[in-house]
């Protein structure tokens, strides 16, 4: 018997953003339109000197980054097979919202989330694509709620976590691993890494600014690809810390280690 090795998140993300620009291109051509004003496989297209559309990066407006600060509630992420448990044979996730990021989406379904002594987290929801492994992902509150000491990690990195129920109208489904605190992390393109200076992998800090609620964010993980848009992700609990729906000034930047800031006191 041989084995398939399944790709990672990051390349599963990129590769389904890639097929979704390749349809919007698709729809696009051979409209007539004008080449100034056309939708570009990354975005409106400007004008050059030569007549020629110029495409800009994904997300981009008058020609710099958008920065966008999104707050990543409670949910889940289920792998094929699991769905059919869930919500039966069959069944496939129906997209109910799309998120900031091409390719993915608010789903209808929920699940229930049930943790030890039978504490649960009812309607929660799932989101899509499928992936090739199920992930649950909280905020601390929602973790204390549930009992589960769920570690802060980056998606996919689940090795060693806590498990959990899954509840579906037609089956359940028992992780034994799989729950954790998603950590702060930054989606963008590589032009949006090159205009902040940093590379995927690296870390950033975010700064919120609101009255008396003011947070500076440290260990923001880049997650740089082709076609991301800019997009900080945190949770419920990080929102709520800086009111981020009252924020005056949001910002990020890169994070300068403490070994460096010594070298170059203010």
């Amino acid at each position: 018997m041989t084995t398939q090795t399944l790709p990672n998140r990051d390349h599963i993300e990129a590769m389904v953003r890639q097929a979704v620009l390749r349809l919007r291109a698709a729809g696009v051509a051979g409209t007539g339109t004008n080449p100034a004003l056309a939708e570009s496989p990354t975005g409106w297209a400007a004008a050059s000197p030569t007549g020629r559309a110029v495409a800009s990066p994904p997300g981009w407006v008058d020609g710099k980054p958008n920065l966008r600060v999104s707050i990543s509630a409670r949910h889940c992420h289920l792998t094929d097979e699991h769905v059919e448990i869930l919500f039966g044979k069959g069944a496939k996730l129906i997209p109910e919202k799309a998120l900031y990021q091409d390719g993915f989406y608010a789903a209808e379904q929920t699940v229930m989330i049930v943790g030890p002594r039978r504490r649960m987290l009812p309607s929660v929801r799932v989101l899509g694509p499928t992936r090739p492994a199920s992930q649950v992902e909280l905020a601390f509150t929602d973790s204390i709620s549930l009992g589960i000491d769920a570690p802060v990690r980056h998606s996919g990195k689940i090795d060693g976590t806590p498990g959990c129920v899954l509840v579906g109208p037609a089956g359940t489904v028992q992780l034994n691993q799989g729950v954790i605190r998603a950590a702060r992390h930054v989606h963008m393109n590589f032009d949006d890494a090159q205009h902040y200076g940093v590379k995927d992998g690296e870390m950033m800090q975010l700064v919120v600014r609101s009255h008396q609620c003011t947070v500076t964010f440290d260990d923001l993980l880049v997650r740089a690809d082709k076609a991301a848009k800019l997009e900080v992700h945190i949770d419920t609990d990080e929102g709520n810390a800086c009111n981020l729906e009252a924020a005056t000034e949001i910002l990020i930047r890169k994070q300068v280690s403490e070994a460096c800031a010594c070298k170059h006191p203010h």
